[in-house]
């Protein structure tokens, strides 16, 4: 996993990946479709906290889980 500086939004951002667990914010192997879900859940939300409410919901990457998956799909399906 590989992060880029954004200027402005570093710091920011930067606090908000501090403040995980470090298993988390380390990178790792997938080795399920599963896990894959589940990095990709965790990482929208690490790399978008603004689009994290309060109560801990984000329709903004629910949103964009959803669509990966589609692709996903359709790509195992040869669909794409």
């Amino acid at each position: 996993m590989k992060f880029v500086s954004l200027g402005k939004f570093d710091k920011p951002f930067r606090a908000a990946l501090e403040s995980l667990p470090k298993s988390i914010a380390m990178s790792h192997q997938i080795h399920t479709y599963s896990e894959l879900r589940q990095q990709i859940h965790d990482d929208l939300r690490i790399q978008h906290p603004e689009w994290v409410e309060p109560n801990g919901g984000s329709p903004m990457c629910d949103f964009y889980e959803a669509r990966l998956m589609e692709l996903l799909d359709a790509d195992a399906n040869g669909l794409n």
